[in-house]
C-alpha cells in the first residue's frame, strides 16, 4: 500500500464530464467489463435531473492534487417488495485504487443518502443498495467490507452470433406494429413499467425519466419490436445499438434493453416470438451478436426463454443491501 492520499471530495462541475468518461472506461477495461461509455450517453444518464436524482447534490468527485481520481453518485427508488432503497454507485481510476478513494466516496455517498432519507416519510423499510459485477473485485471487496450483503443475482447474457435464428410465430390475434409518435412511445414506456411491477427491484417511471430515455443518443424506435392485441400493447422488446461503443470495442453488437410481456398475455409464447424477431432485426441492421440483462430469479421464466434463443451467461452481477442503521 502506498502513502495515504490527501483526497478532496467536491461537487461535480460541467468540465468534469470528460474525466467521468475517462475514469469509467478505464475501470471497465481494468475489470474486464466489455462496455464503453460515450460522452453524450454519460451526460444524458449522469447529468440529467430526475425525480429521485439531482446531479448538483448527488454526484461527488474525488480529486488528488486537483486531478480527478474517481466519482460517485446516489439515487433512490421505491422497490416492488415494499422497501425504499438508497443506491450508491461509483468508479475509481485504476491507477489510484486501493488507496482509500473508493472508501471515501462510499462514506460520502452513505452520508448523502442519510440526508436524503431524512426528508422522506417513514412509511417503508429503508436500506442502502449497491450493484456490482463479480468481475469488479475491488468494488465487491469494498461493499462487503462495509457491511453490504448479497440479496439478488443478475446475468448479462450474450448471443455471440446471429446465425440460425428461430423466429416463432406470434400468438393468434397479435401483430407487430411500430410506434410513430410521442403518445405511442409513452404507451410503450408505461406498459414496460407496468410489466416490471411483478419483478424484483424498482424503477422511476416519472415524466423526467421518460424524457431522459427519449433523449438518450441510442434511442431509436425503429428498433423496437412491439406486439399489439388490438389497441393494447401485449409485450415488446426495446432494442438499441450503441454505434460508438461498437466502434470502440471493434464489434457489432445490439442490446435487447428491455424484454417484457404484460400479465394477461403471458405463458403463450409471446416472449420467444419477440426475442426471435428482435434478433432478426438486429441482424438486418448489420449486427453480429446481441446481449441482454436478466434477473437470475426472474419469476416469469425469462432465463429459459433466453437460453432457448441461444443466449448464455456472460457476466454475473450482484445486488447488495445494507441496513441504514449500519451507516458509518
Amino acid at each position: 500500500m502506498g502513502t495515504p492520499l490527501d483526497i478532496t471530495l467536491r461537487p461535480h462541475r460541467k468540465s468534469d464530464l470528460p474525466e467521468f468518461v475517462r475514469v469509467t472506461n478505464a475501470a471497465n477495461l481494468a475489470d474486464g467489463i466489455d462496455e464503453h461509455a460515450s460522452q453524450a450517453g454519460l451526460a444524458n444518464w449522469l447529468l440529467t435531473p430526475r425525480a429521485n436524482f439531482n446531479p448538483a447534490d448527488d454526484i461527488v468527485v474525488a480529486t488528488v492534487a486537483g486531478g480527478v481520481v474517481g466519482h460517485g453518485w446516489v439515487d433512490w427508488v421505491n422497490t416492488t417488495d415494499g422497501k425504499r432503497e438508497y443506491r450508491t454507485r461509483g468508479h475509481v481510476d485504476p491507477a489510484w485504487r486501493r488507496r482509500g478513494v473508493g472508501s471515501a466516496i462510499l462514506a460520502h455517498n452513505e452520508a448523502r443518502m442519510l440526508q436524503v432519507a431524512a426528508g422522506h416519510p417513514d412509511d417503508r423499510p429503508r436500506v442502502f443498495g449497491a450493484y456490482a459485477p463479480e468481475r469488479r473485485l475491488g468494488a465487491v471487496a469494498l461493499l462487503t467490507g462495509a457491511g453490504y450483503r448479497p440479496v439478488r443475482y443478475f446475468f448479462d447474457m450474450l448471443r455471440p452470433t446471429l446465425d440460425d435464428i428461430d423466429v416463432p410465430q406470434l400468438p393468434a390475434g397479435m401483430e407487430i406494429r411500430p410506434v410513430t409518435d410521442r403518445a405511442g412511445i409513452r404507451q410503450l414506456f408505461d406498459a414496460d413499467a407496468e410489466a416490471f411491477l411483478d419483478h424484483w427491484g424498482g424503477f422511476d417511471a416519472s415524466e423526467a425519466t421518460f424524457n431522459q430515455w427519449m433523449l438518450d443518443p441510442n434511442f431509436d424506435p425503429s428498433l423496437f419490436v412491439i406486439a399489439w392485441d388490438g389497441d393494447q400493447i401485449a409485450g415488446a422488446v426495446i432494442n438499441s445499438i450503441d454505434a460508438e461503443e461498437n466502434e470502440a470495442l471493434d464489434r457489432r453488437r445490439g442490446l435487447l434493453e428491455s424484454v417484457f410481456v404484460r400479465r394477461p398475455w403471458r405463458r403463450r409464447g409471446l416472449a420467444a416470438a419477440l426475442v426471435g424477431s428482435s434478433l432478426a432485426l438486429l441482424r438486418e441492421r448489420g449486427m453480429t451478436s446481441a446481449w441482454l440483462g436478466v434477473d437470475a430469479d426472474n419469476p416469469t421464466g425469462a432465463l429459459g426463454v433466453y437460453e432457448r434463443a441461444g443466449f448464455a451467461v456472460h457476466v454475473r452481477s450482484t445486488a447488495y443491501h445494507k441496513p441504514m442503521a449500519l451507516a458509518r
